[in-house]
């Protein structure tokens, strides 16, 4: 079995060696071992985006609320990091951080502030590990983790088991897996219900160099036929969302000064689409926010404002 020798444009990963590439590096990109060839592949159906916000949880939190989401209570990772979740109907937005009296995560605190977290949903995360290995792809053991939940009935523990990607070899960011074991502890009607309208996760946009070469990750992962290409991106459909791979500068040309900054790297994810019920009460919601810009069909939040994450609402 040949192995997925290189994933980005950071690191090549070539059978059990790896090297850092320096920066602006091209990466040496071999033909990936398709999933097909080992078992059935993976489905792409997005769980949640992480917005990574470091020690300014408490900024962030008071950012997203004046985006007029509804968030959850703040949860403490077993981990030592802390969050607040926007709910959606099947997917959601997780800011993340660490607070003072907290573990900073090694995986989280190497990455700038921003969306640099895309989780899909696993139904056992073992299987995904495994499959994932027999792809040749860096696949990170599986790990569990817990967060205690208050509800009127009493504390629980919200019970998560992960397998990631290393992140040391996939230039995007953090693209894992996540399995939900209680997932009627995350999903709750009182937490689904924004003043903005927001409903589900439509779009992630990520920018690279190279966008066919980055698909090839997706395509070890998903299978040939999860990838389309639509002018000049890659689409990846992934349940009632989207993840696109876009030229950097296709990005710049669609959101221009909206655009999330690169922070010195050739590839990120750039940008976050959330679907509403009614474009014009949203906007009438977000009148307010500083820099709104309201486009035909949509409303674009500038990563400026955002924790460096373009938030684009469409209908």
């Amino acid at each position: 079995m040949r192995p997925y020798r290189c994933i980005g444009t950071l690191v090549n990963f070539c059978r059990h060696r790896r090297y850092a590439l320096q920066p602006g590096q091209r990466a040496d990109y071999p033909d990936p071992v398709p999933m097909e060839a080992h078992m059935a592949a993976l489905s792409p159906v997005l769980d949640h985006v992480v917005i990574d916000v470091r020690d300014r949880i408490d900024e962030a939190m008071r950012c997203f609320r004046s985006l007029e989401f509804q968030l959850t209570p703040r949860g403490r990772h077993t981990l030592g990091s802390v969050n607040h979740l926007a709910m959606f109907a099947t997917d959601y937005l997780e800011l993340l951080g660490f607070a003072g009296d907290g573990e900073i995560r090694p995986e989280i605190v190497r990455f700038p502030i921003g969306l640099n977290g895309l989780v899909f949903k696993a139904a056992n995360a073992d299987s995904v590990h495994d499959r994932a290995a027999a792809a040749g792809l860096p696949i990170l053991p599986v790990q569990s983790f817990s967060r205690p939940v208050a509800l009127d009935s009493g504390t629980q523990d919200a019970r998560f088991r992960t397998t990631r990607l290393d992140p040391a070899q996939v230039a995007m960011g953090r693209v894992y897996f996540c399995e939900h074991q209680t997932p009627d502890l995350v999903w709750r009607p009182e937490w689904q219900s924004h003043p903005n309208g927001a409903r589900a996760i439509s779009r992630v946009v990520v920018a690279t160099g190279e966008p066919t070469r980055t698909a090839m990750l997706f395509r070890a992962l998903f299978g040939e036929d999860a990838i389309t290409e639509r002018a000049g991106r890659q689409i990846i459909g992934a349940g009632s969302g989207q993840v696109e791979l876009a030229t950097r500068d296709a990005v710049a040309a669609e959101f221009g000064a909206a655009a999330a900054q690169p922070a010195g790297r050739n590839e990120y994810m750039a940008a976050l689409g959330i679907r509403v019920g009614s474009l014009p009460e949203t906007e009438q919601c977000l009148r307010s926010v500083a820099g709104l810009r309201v486009d035909p069909h949509r409303l674009v939040v500038p990563a400026s404002i955002a924790f460096n994450t373009a938030v684009v609402f469409t209908e």
